[in-house]
Order: structure tokens, then C-alpha cells, then sequence
């Protein structure tokens, strides 16, 4: 008696060394909603990370990337945070005065222009950044920055077309995903 999807019979714990032959999953022939289904994959992983980040670190995922920011170059500012980001500067400003009030990061005011701020990670900072699960930009922007160009270029373009069909206000691409 063979097994294979061919012959697939349904699995009985009573057959003895018998493995069970799961049928594949039909794919639905509409590609709308196969990419649908595609789009669920993404923000579930998304969000499921987002958790595992809050979980483990106690810190949503924007705050932990500004953290891992500042580490990596002290005594940035308040603009080179939103650059490094890519969020907008009053976002940046929103996330800094949180991590500040919960005394992971100073902001120390040191230049003749007294706006500017000069950032660096605290004791508190630093421990949350050793308990926290990576990656500290997210796993969005990690699994974009290991595709190659011509793939994210038309990823690119693809988007551009959904964004238009959609309609949608574009100054929410200035938003953390982890604010979302």
C-alpha cells in the first residue's frame, strides 16, 4: 500500500509507522486575493515581532530603535535621529521626550544654539537594548535591506501603484510602523 497525495488517505493513529499525507492547500486562483493573503503574512509578522519586542524589553519598537540609534552614535540630534528614522522631527521629538521621561536617554542641551539637544543612552537604555530581540529597526525594514536593488525598485513601483489605487494621504509614511 503506497502513500502519496495521489492516494491520499485520511490519517488513522491506529495505523502503525504510517506518516499522514496532508493534502496541499489549494491556492485561490484570484491574485487579489493571493496578494491579500500576502499582505496578512507581512503585518502579522509585524506585529507579532512589535509584541515579541514590547514583551521582552517593555519598550514599544519605535522607542527601541531610537535607543539602538543613539547607541550607535552619541550624541546625535533630534534631526539626525528623524533622518536616521525617516520619520518626521516632531515623531522624533515625541519618542526622545518619552525615553527621557523613563530615563533611558539624556538629552543635554551643550551647543551656543540652545534648541538643539545632543542625545545619549543611559544605564536604563542600554539594559533595555540587551533584552530586547532584534532586529532594533524592525523585521520590515531588516528583510527590505536583504532584497536586492531591481527587486526593491520594483516593489517600488508596485506600491506606488496600490498607493494610488488606494488613495491614501502620504504624509503617513513619515509614521514608525510600531506607532501604528
Amino acid at each position: 500500500m503506497q502513500f502519496g497525495i495521489a492516494n491520499a488517505r485520511p490519517y488513522d493513529a491506529r495505523m502503525p509507522n504510517k506518516v499522514p499525507v496532508v493534502p496541499p492547500v489549494a491556492e485561490p486562483v484570484d491574485p487579489e486575493v493571493r496578494t491579500l493573503r500576502r499582505f496578512r503574512l507581512v503585518f502579522n509578522a509585524v506585529k507579532a515581532h512589535f509584541r515579541q519586542v514590547e514583551r521582552q524589553a517593555g519598550v514599544g519598537g519605535a522607542q527601541l530603535w531610537a535607543l539602538s540609534i543613539v547607541r550607535a552614535a552619541p550624541g546625535i540630534g533630534i534631526g539626525g535621529l528623524a533622518r536616521a528614522m525617516d520619520i518626521h522631527q516632531t515623531t522624533a521629538s515625541n519618542l526622545v521626550r518619552g525615553l527621557v521621561a523613563q530615563d533611558m536617554l539624556a538629552a543635554e542641551r551643550n551647543s551656543p544654539d540652545r534648541r538643539a539637544v545632543s542625545l545619549k543612552v543611559l544605564p536604563a537604555g542600554r539594559q533595555v537594548l540587551r533584552k530586547a530581540p532584534g532586529p532594533f529597526s524592525g523585521v520590515l525594514p531588516d528583510a527590505l535591506a536583504s532584497l536586492d536593488r531591481s527587486t526593491l525598485e520594483r516593489l517600488d513601483r508596485d506600491l506606488g501603484l496600490l498607493i494610488a489605487a488606494l488613495g491614501v494621504d502620504e504624509h503617513a509614511a513619515g509614521i514608525p510602523l510600531a506607532q501604528m
